[in-house]
């Protein structure tokens, strides 16, 4: 089924030159980049985003490393897109990820996981929605 799903480029990963690493890898999965804008998120707009995580006890520190630098927001378009790029992602501690995975090859740890990506199509598209409108979509 074709799909579509949010991805963002975390600011560990930015900060450390994967942007292009990143990019690419979706490309080489048949994963089309349907939008995509670069962006610093102010407190409020990390907030929105992760709203569903407010009670959560990492809530706080979430959006502190969310507004900590620039961020690559992205939707992708596919086959079965969602759960394709989720096994592109890897496990969100990247000690737990799968070899090749982009957070086994780019995040640090549980918080710095290098990507974010959306969970369900309901979920996808809510954060497509966030980020981009329907004239923002090519494709």
């Amino acid at each position: 089924m074709l799909e579509r799903t949010l991805s963002i480029i975390k600011p560990d990963a930015v900060s450390k030159g994967h942007i292009g690493d990143i990019l690419a890898r979706f490309e080489k999965e048949g994963l089309q980049i349907v939008a995509l804008r670069m962006l610093h998120l102010s407190k409020s707009e990390a907030e929105g985003f992760y709203t569903v995580h407010r009670e959560r006890p990492f809530f706080n520190d979430l959006v502190e490393f969310m507004t900590s630098g620039r961020v690559v927001v992205l939707a992708l378009e596919g086959q079965d897109a969602i759960s394709r790029y989720r096994s592109i992602m890897g496990a969100t501690d990247p000690a737990k990820a799968d070899q090749g995975t982009l957070r086994k090859l780019y995040a640090a740890n549980v918080q710095n996981n290098a990507v974010h990506g959306s969970d369900a199509p309901e979920t996808a598209k809510t954060e497509i929605a966030y980020f981009f409108s329907e004239l923002d979509i090519t494709g």
